[in-house]
């Protein structure tokens, strides 16, 4: 397997991770309390909210359906809350976690979910940021069981590649979540059968970018599907590509 690279500073071309020392971290539940309510802690709320409001506008999420996560310390993860819409989440809604998933900080209760987000960040050093969602087209190839097409869409090959699949378990259980981390060291994008779709990324803006990505290649690869199919390029002018997705980052997938 091939070594990660160094993260890019986002596909967005603007340094939007958020930056944390190896090893520093609160470590006192004073400690931790000031940090869920520091300056910098606030702000990534309001983006997540921001981020929540834009997912459920497209349709990405129904009633309190999908979640994000951003790491930032070491044994600190800033996630989203159980049964709470993401169309009207508040920065107060969220909470910290730590590496374990045990909730050390905000009122309410955290997803179930998210320990599928840190059995990708326990992997996979690049990955400090997890988006899961259900949009309609992309969890319709999951509901199916199926991977979109490849060498149909450039752009496609370039920022998402091949998309993992994650067999049907449980959600919110550690067995599906070993499942999706174990994918998540070659995927950045994993589609989970009968249920819905993760990305990561080194922040979380550029995870919701990917879910944006997928979600567009599904939804035109079933139109071109009813309307005659696929004109596919030869895997030699999908290795042309590959320079690209390596000068951003990306994690490797040959």
């Amino acid at each position: 397997m091939k070594t990660a690279k160094k993260a890019p500073e986002t596909v967005l071309g603007i340094d939007k991770d958020f930056m944390w020392a190896p090893g520093e971290g609160p470590q006192t539940q004073e400690e931790i309390d000031d940090f869920f309510n520091s300056a910098a802690i606030h702000e990534l709320k309001q983006l997540i909210c921001e981020l929540g409001r834009r997912s459920y506008a497209k349709n990405y999420n129904d009633g309190n359906g999908g979640n994000f996560s951003v790491r930032v310390a070491k044994n600190v993860v800033l996630c989203t809350p159980t049964m709470v819409s993401k169309g009207f989440m508040k920065p107060s809604d969220m909470c910290f976690v730590n590496m374990n998933g045990e909730k050390i900080a905000g009122s309410r209760r955290r997803t179930s979910e998210v320990l599928a987000h840190l059995a990708i960040m326990k992997r996979q050093p690049l990955a400090k940021a997890c988006c899961h969602a259900h949009p309609p087209h992309a969890t319709a190839f999951a509901l199916a069981g199926k991977k979109p097409p490849r060498n149909v869409n450039p752009e496609t090959e370039i920022f998402i590649g091949d998309v993992g699949l994650a067999p049907y378990d449980t959600p919110g259980t550690q067995r599906l979540a070993d499942k999706i981390g174990e994918l998540g060291l070659k995927h950045d994008c994993i589609f989970m059968v009968n249920h819905g779709v993760i990305t990561w990324a080194s922040d979380i803006e550029t995870a919701f970018w990917k879910m944006e990505n997928v979600e567009a290649h599904c939804y035109t690869s079933i139109i071109a599907q009813a309307i005659g199919g696929f004109q596919q390029f030869s895997d030699e002018k999908a290795k042309e590509l590959l320079p690209i997705r390596d000068s951003l980052g990306f994690v490797e997938q040959y």
